[in-house]
């Protein structure tokens, strides 16, 4: 398979119709991140090259899935002509996936047919809550009128519905954290006062949006209301926010579980949710013409503690934020598990609302037969010659060896071995070539497991001797090797990871205001694109 040419071409106007109609279909970007965030269609997912090999079996778990891959034109290997889309098709295919082409025109065809570009990530979940608040008017306060209340001593409780290491980062003065797949199930625990005025925040507007939300739909009679713009709006104001708190919610009471079940249940059914037996699941896991996701949207230490076989952990509210991610197969079909009758249902009402088909499973805690953390399937890795920190440190000295470190951008400015070069797996063609003194190649990462991959690729492309090292980069720290720290040219415009204009303390004022303005207009640009689907409630 030389060129892309031979590979099936899909049009935007049937990759569109399929949209509409609900059909299983996996629309990909092999792009690194911050590329993707560039612009893509509403419903595409980054699924980079560089990673393809440790994602794409959980996140494209059905190989019959017709997979369409686009990239903006770049190229893989520019000697040989090879573009990035091929290349990803041939791991798939060797993969064993059976339906791969790519999409007519790459991400410029879809513009020129008339397809509308989203920015940023996780564009179907954030547009899907700026849908919410237009269309359920959904309460919020701005932060002004937060700092009013605290100020005033008002009854109020701020709930930050951020992941907790998020909520570490930086936070409202006085917030506690409140995941928003817990939010319902605890509320009562939380805040007993019924009294008491709810304040939901996040970062910036999606998930306060939907936690408030979520309350209002399952029958909470407190008043809520979301902090209109999150942290985004609270530093904006010129507040100050609090950084590594550790306020949380308290031990789960059936008092309060009770509170939220009912309202829980009844939602999901208006929602278009539907129960489904364990019998059934196991059915739909061993049938290969559709989709299956099944996720515990419990806490993780909870599903730590005893989970069903086959199911991946996703707390509910990240589930709601980053479906794209975790559900990568538009169409395919959902199955949440909970043993508390309330978290699973809150999270399949937003999914059904959005276009999913979605099923609550009727599990108890005795099917929950396996323990342990969640493992990614990854592809089989091929066997490589590896050498030891100790024989590549001496190689070093003679400066014909050269070492490759495939780790994070982030993580090659905090350590490397001396020396190293970094890339993406997507741009290792092009690093070799500007160094065509080095006689031979090391190739590493953090632990050394996605390094293992590229071993036999970078040995083909440079017909010289190629090695891994023994237990990555962390392996060189074990031996208590030198580091390099700090910046390099090869990090000049990383392109692995976007930077959200919504994490961090270092974000300017301009780029979290553009951010806003972006997600107040995507209300509109859904209407244009006019293939998402969103129902309200029944």
């Amino acid at each position: 398979m030389s060129d892309s040419h031979a590979l099936p071409l899909r049009h935007f106007s049937r990759l569109h119709q399929s949209l509409r109609e609900g059909q299983e279909l996996a629309l990909i970007d092999v792009r690194e991140e911050a590329a993707f965030a560039t612009g893509h269609p509403l419903f595409a997912a980054n699924l980079a090259l560089s990673k393809l090999e440790l994602e794409v079996l959980d996140r494209i778990p059905n190989r019959q899935t017709a997979v369409t891959l686009y990239d903006n034109g770049e190229f893989y290997d520019v000697q040989h002509g090879e573009r990035k889309t091929t290349r990803a098709a041939a791991l798939l295919h060797s993969l064993g996936y059976k339906n791969v082409g790519v999409l007519a025109g790459d991400l410029a065809g879809w513009k020129e047919a008339g397809g509308e570009i989203f920015i940023d990530v996780n564009a179907p979940s954030k547009a899907f809550g700026e849908w919410v608040e237009h269309h359920y008017q959904t309460p919020s306060l701005t932060a002004e009128q937060v700092l009013a209340l605290q100020q005033q001593g008002a009854n109020i409780a701020v709930l930050d519905v951020r992941r907790f290491d998020e909520y570490q980062a930086m936070s409202i003065p006085g917030g506690v954290s409140v995941p928003g797949g817990e939010l319902a199930l605890r509320l009562h625990d939380a805040v007993p006062d019924k009294n008491t005025q709810v304040i939901v925040n996040c970062a910036g507007r999606t998930r306060s949006i939907i936690g408030t939300q979520s309350l209002i739909n399952a029958g909470f009679k407190q008043p809520v209301a979301a902090l209109r713009n999150g942290t985004i709006g609270w530093t904006l104001a010129g507040q100050t926010l609090a950084h590594q708190q550790d306020a949380t919610f308290p031990e789960l009471s059936e008092k309060s579980r009770q509170a939220a079940l009912k309202g829980a249940q009844a939602l999901a059914i208006r929602a278009g949710a539907r129960s489904v037996t364990l019998s059934q699941i196991h059915a739909w896991q061993q049938d290969d013409s559709r989709t299956l996701y099944l996720f515990d949207v419990r806490t993780a230490e909870e599903f730590r503690a005893g989970h069903l076989p086959g199911a991946r952990h996703v707390a509910g509210g990240q589930l709601v934020q980053e479906t794209d991610h975790y559900a990568t197969v538009r169409g395919g079909r959902i199955v949440l598990v909970d043993d508390d009758g309330v978290r699973a249902n809150m999270a399949a009402s937003w999914l059904a609302q959005m276009k999913w088909e979605v099923y609550v499973a009727d599990v108890t805690a005795e099917d929950f037969a396996e323990q342990g953390d969640w493992k990614a399937q990854v592809a089989p890795a091929p066997a490589v010659e590896s050498v030891t920190p100790q024989q590549l440190q001496r190689w070093l000295e003679d400066g014909e060896t050269g070492v490759i470190d495939l780790t994070t951008s982030a993580n090659f400015r905090n350590r490397r071995i001396p020396g190293a070069v970094w890339t993406t797996r997507g741009n290792i063609p092009q690093i070799i070539a500007s160094q065509p003194e080095k006689q031979q190649w090391v190739v590493t990462c953090t632990s050394g497991l996605l390094a293992r991959y590229a071993v036999t690729e970078v040995a083909s492309l440079t017909a010289k001797n190629t090695y891994l090292l023994e237990k990555g980069t962390v392996g060189w720290i074990d031996a208590g090797l030198p580091l390099e720290r700090g910046d390099s040219a090869y990090l000049d415009h990383p392109q692995d990871r976007y930077r959200r204009p919504y994490e961090g303390t270092d974000v300017s004022a301009q780029a979290m205001q553009d951010y806003l303005d972006w997600e107040y207009g995507l209300v509109a640009q859904l209407e244009k694109d006019g293939s998402h689907g969103f129902t309200l409630l029944k």
